[in-house]
């Protein structure tokens, strides 16, 4: 999805420290001046980029709002203090407060990381939400990110994302090999692993290389960001379902020492102000794709396709693979997570099949309505 999107420079690899030193220089101290205490929030997004920036801003502003400015939150968008991917050691160093973005932006911390965000056929954004507030992956994630001195929440989800736009037909797996696709991490592993060449590349350079024929294919997110970039101009086919990414949470993350010396209703209240910024993301983005949907298949008339059974079916071998590796070879608590993680999505899935599922099939049946 939005990997490597808005840095050029972004896999710079500072160690903390210098993260720590860096950034201490860029930040005042705290503010606490007639009882108010200014909280820092750096953040991976341009300043009021759509459904991301925005709603970095939206959380900072219903935080302020909601403890009567006691807690006043700035956000400081990618590049203003801290580079992009430099923002959760900014804040596990404590010299920013807290930071939004997605969690598998930090997996060269930890590769359990990802299961926090999103996986290859992983968990929907209802199920992800689920399993947080429900299932335990709160308690595993706050024994993941303690570790690094933070303490997380989720404050957001993108829903299901678009399998890509591709210049050429995916109709078999052989149409994989060779194909030189724009997809990063964990996606990028499955499609390799069926023959295809991914390719990293930040946002700002995928426009051209679809022009150029540099890149054959390219995924993004979903329809609203997409249009945005205009993919439609230059990409033949608009490929479903992303596999890749079916619920891509967002996170924002607050400095343990931060966390710990705030009142227990200041707590409270943060804690309920990340729960309602997770409803309002997800339906924000939900709303907003389907608009962009319907834009790109009537104004723009896009060639909408959806993988065949036999290639879903390869992705998802590939999927299970990719993700049971990382299960299997990361530490004891990285073990665990991965266990939970599969035990919840079995569950879900059961439930999901009878309910939701079968409901939806139902309703895209031939009836007046």
């Amino acid at each position: 999805m939005l990997r490597r999107r808005f840095l050029t420079g972004a896999t710079r690899g500072i160690a903390g420290g210098l993260v720590a030193t860096t950034a201490a220089s860029a930040f005042p101290a705290p503010a606490l001046a007639q009882g108010v205490r200014r909280l820092n929030m750096v953040t991976t997004w341009p300043r009021d980029f759509p459904g991301l920036g925005t709603g970095a801003q939206r959380l900072a502003d219903s935080i302020t709002l909601m403890t009567g400015g006691k807690l006043s939150v700035k956000v400081f968008a990618a590049g203003e203090r801290v580079p992009a991917y430099e923002a959760f050691d900014a804040v596990s160093a404590g010299a920013a407060d807290l930071y939004h973005g997605i969690e598998y932006y930090w997996q060269n911390r930890s590769r359990a990381f990802n299961f926090f965000a999103t996986v290859p056929f992983g968990l929907t954004a209802g199920e992800m939400a689920a399993w947080i507030y429900q299932g335990g992956g709160q308690a595993l994630w706050d024994e993941l990110s303690r570790g690094f001195n933070i303490k997380p929440f989720q404050v957001g989800n993108t829903g299901v994302q678009m399998g890509g736009w591709y210049n050429k037909e995916i109709n078999a797996l052989e149409d994989f090999k060779g194909l030189k696709i724009r997809m990063p991490g964990l996606g990028g592993e499955v499609v390799k692993r069926l023959g295809a060449v991914p390719i990293s590349l930040p946002g700002s350079q995928i426009f051209p290389a679809l022009t150029s024929g540099k890149i054959d294919a390219t995924e993004w997110a979903g329809p609203w960001n997409d249009l945005t970039l205009g993919f439609y101009k230059v990409a033949k086919h608009y490929y479903f379902p992303g596999i890749h990414e079916p619920g891509t949470a967002l996170s924002s993350g607050i400095n343990l020492k931060v966390w710990e010396s705030l009142s227990a209703d200041q707590k409270a209240i943060v804690t309920q102000a990340m729960a309602a910024e997770n409803i309002l993301s997800r339906s924000e983005f939900r709303a907003r794709n389907a608009d962009a949907l319907n834009t790109l298949r009537g104004k723009h008339q896009v060639d909408f396709r959806r993988f065949s059974d036999d290639v879903l079916k390869a992705m998802g071998t590939a999927a299970g693979a990719v993700v049971g590796d990382i299960g299997a070879g990361g530490d004891p608590l990285t073990g665990k997570i991965y266990e939970n993680f599969k035990s919840f999505r079995k569950k879900a899935l059961s439930w999901t099949h009878i309910g939701e599922q079968t409901f939806q099939n139902a309703r895209i049946l031939p009836f007046k309505y």
